[in-house]
């Protein structure tokens, strides 16, 4: 039976620390991905990126508040994220196609049925989708809290087995992920709340971090979707957690 996939590869996963995108990551994530397909399965991906992107790309000529530059390294990078995934995929003779969306067109309704089909349709003809927020039109009210909450819709609505959450952290742990006492929490049955070891601090790239992970694993894990959490700097995670799981670190929320 074909396995579906919803596979999110956030900010701190795409970047270097000096902000810039990380090309070779980046490459080596395509392979991985390619090599899934091959192995038979249906794969979406949900991408960050494309605000580091546009950043490196153009000097403003004069100061912009936080929703301009938002809204113009996002339209300046995601051209050049997608080209990037355009030409990294054809190697492979695989053919991408981009999903740009808004929190809006996950109400019930047509826009929700009109989403839902494309990427369907996209599936059926071997199109592997792409999907980010539309960041030149999605502000304040109107945007997802961040790529995993964008993921977890994505996975619900496309009745995903499996969610994989890309970071550059391993997984969940009893305390800070740097401290030598910190456990990495392999397994999470579902009901059980992990909150008291929860850090609330932001990623350094993009707009998640663990809680929102936590929580979008939380909620996805109800319906019956498998979540993992792991890293995605590890050479081979997506290859690994799939042929070794055991031992490999991660943290999986179980359906």
């Amino acid at each position: 039976m074909q396995k579906r996939i919803v596979i999110k590869i956030g900010s701190n996963a795409l970047t270097r620390p000096d902000g810039r995108l990380d090309v070779t990551r980046m490459s080596a994530l395509v392979d991985q991905i390619a090599w899934l397909r091959q192995k038979g399965c249906e794969v979406i991906l949900v991408s960050s990126g494309a605000v580091a992107c546009g950043r490196r790309e153009l000097k403003a000529t004069h100061e912009l508040d936080s929703v301009e530059q938002r809204q113009l390294f996002s339209a300046l990078g995601q051209a050049k994220l997608i080209g990037l995934y355009y030409d990294l995929f054809r190697e492979y003779h695989i053919h991408v196609g981009q999903v740009l969306t808004m929190k809006e067109n996950f109400q019930p309704g047509e826009q929700y049925c009109n989403q839902q089909q494309c990427m369907r349709v996209m599936l059926e003809n071997g199109v592997l989708p792409i999907v980010n927020e539309n960041d030149t039109v999605s502000v304040t009210e109107l945007m997802f809290t961040d790529n995993d909450e964008l993921s977890g819709l994505i996975a619900r609505m496309m009745q995903a087995d499996t969610l994989v959450l890309l970071s550059n952290i391993d997984g969940i742990f009893t305390g800070h992920p740097d401290d030598p006492a910190s456990q990495l929490i392999r397994q999470v049955a579902p009901g059980t709340d992990l909150s008291q070891y929860i850090l609330t601090e932001k990623s350094s790239a993009g707009r998640g971090g663990m809680q929102s992970k936590y929580a979008t694993a939380s909620n996805i894990q109800q319906a019956g979707i498998r979540v993992i959490i792991a890293n995605g700097k590890r050479e081979n995670i997506l290859i690994d957690l799939l042929e070794h799981p055991e031992s490999t670190p991660h943290t999986v929320f179980l359906p």
